[in-house]
């Protein structure tokens, strides 16, 4: 995918070259300057004419018109250099991307010092880059009727840099790992229902331990009768597709100790049950196994990457459907770790599920534990389609989350869990927990009641719910999955491996 080079070649053929350019009150310079001279001053020109604008994320496409051996250069508007962040820097470097790819160009040229600021070095540019042209070009193949003609898509990228080469291109694959790993969860959400059943969601987690090396195991519904796994069961009787909890182990050091626990929501449709949702809350909600898939997105960055950390990715996963034999309101059901939950809305099936899969993680010698669920409409009245809602009960580890989530791109807000609202979920004349206290801080309440089975192990809860999907496409992908928390997810990891050998 990427060559490396220190020497630019801009007598070189090539169907394109990408260069940035910041709003400076000077002259043009480096590369920029070079092609100028190349084109008798015509970019000069066009700057200031305003053709070619500096505006963050303006695009400008110039065709050499046969003076140059590059058939075009696309420019990109950085702004001003001081304002430029990483995350802003990977929105402009997807803009561009998106546009070349139009294009309908197998390859082009990326002048990678063009971008480099102060604040951002040739190793960041290089990764912000990787993640830009992985997410920027992500189609999901859907099921239209398509001509035959086949479609072309970027498969080389050569970049120029005065950096050390190896090094560069080390931080290029990174990126594009991530931006992988990223698109592999946007799919797995996208699928319908009927493509992707936990029988499925089993079988790709299983494929993905085989290519890295993972340690692999899946129960069956009579493995996790045995076990006592009656909440994830319960949610499982309506349906006529076998639950599964899946489980796969990167062991990345000597001992299994300090082990991160990833927990995923793997509900692959939610009708909500007998509580059941109105028709216009059921579509989408093959999307209700955006947390396995931001597991699974996250196994894959960190089965490609390697880092030197314990790593235990759980799934509990089912759909949740109506029969004869679905669980209702007023059911008690009895947990894995043996606390009974009383049943006052069958739509709150998720932390249902995702209470087993935390006790199992604990059992699989979790020493962290993050949950990832598409958990609650309540998030998205609280924090809009932008934010995911997060909950801890320690500090320390929330700070390496939300670290690792600034690091990503990827923003949380933190709410409250307060005695007052341990005491509604622990509320109930017939057992030790109901899984519903009320409508009013609904999204609070479902974290709540998963730190009961997170008890004193250092627990964050993330509920990506209004950002696991977007309705509109964007510069670093298309209307749907988005993919969200992969990248926060392998951030963290990755920072505790660092964390660890200092």
């Amino acid at each position: 995918m990427f060559t490396v080079k220190n020497e630019v070649q801009l007598q070189e053929s090539s169907e394109a070259l990408l260069i940035g350019l910041f709003a400076r009150n000077q002259k043009i310079t480096g590369l920029t300057q070079e092609l100028d001279s190349l084109l008798d001053g015509q970019i000069t020109e066009l700057l200031k004419e305003g053709d070619i604008s500096t505006k963050h994320n303006t695009v400008s496409k110039v065709h050499t018109l046969g003076r140059a051996p590059i058939k075009r250069v696309y420019f990109v508007g950085l702004g001003k250099e001081e304002n430029l962040s990483f995350e802003s820097l990977r929105e402009a470097l997807g803009k561009a991307v998106k546009t070349i790819s139009e294009s309908k160009v197998g390859s082009f040229a990326l002048g990678l010092d063009s971008f480099v600021t102060t604040g951002l070095d040739a190793h960041d540019v290089a990764h912000a880059f990787g993640e830009a042209l992985a997410l920027s070009t992500y189609k999901f193949a859907d099921y239209k009727q398509k001509s035959n003609e086949p479609e072309k898509n970027i498969e080389k990228v050569i970049v120029y840099t005065d950096g050390n080469e190896n090094e560069v291109e080390a931080s290029l694959t990174v990126g594009y790992a991530y931006g992988q790993g990223t698109n592999s969860a946007r799919t797995l959400v996208n699928l319908p229902g009927n493509m992707l059943t936990a029988t499925d969601l089993a079988n790709y987690a299983a494929e993905l331990g085989t290519k890295y090396g993972f340690e692999v195991e899946i129960l069956e519904k009579e493995e996790m009768e045995k076990l006592g796994m009656g909440a994830l069961l319960a949610v499982n009787k309506g349906s006529v597709e076998p639950p599964k909890m899946i489980v796969l182990k990167y062991q990345g050091k000597d001992n299994w100790e300090d082990v991160i626990g990833l927990v995923g929501k793997g509900i692959t449709f939610d009708t909500g049950g007998y509580s059941i949702k109105p028709k216009d809350g059921i579509v989408g909600m093959k999307s209700d196994m955006g947390g396995a898939a931001a597991v699974l997105g996250a196994m894959e960055i960190i089965g490609e990457l390697r880092p030197e950390k314990n790593v235990v990715a759980v799934i509990p996963s089912t759909d949740n459907m109506i029969s004869g034999d679905a669980f209702k309101p007023d059911d008690v059901v009895t947990s894995m770790n043996g606390k009974t939950i009383e049943i006052l809305n069958t739509d709150a099936e998720g932390r249902l599920a995702l209470a087993d899969g935390i006790t199992y993680a604990k059992f699989h010698g979790a020493s962290y534990l993050v949950d990832v669920a598409t958990l609650t409409g309540g998030v998205i009245v609280a924090l809009g389609n932008d934010i995911t809602g997060a909950m801890t009960n320690n500090e320390a580890f929330f700070e390496k989350v939300l670290e690792a989530s600034l690091e990503a791109g990827e923003p949380i807000w933190r709410l409250p869990i307060t005695e007052n609202h341990k005491k509604r979920v622990r509320k109930s004349q017939v057992a030790d927990l109901n899984n519903s206290p009320g409508r009013d801080g609904h999204a609070i309440f479902a974290g709540t009641f998963l730190g009961e089975f997170a008890e004193n192990t250092p627990w964050v809860h993330l509920d990506i719910a209004g950002t696991a999907t977007t309705t509109s496409a964007h510069n670093l992908g298309p209307a749907g999955a988005t993919g969200a928390m992969v990248r926060t997810l392998a951030t963290l990891v990755e920072r505790f491996g660092e964390e660890s050998e200092e």
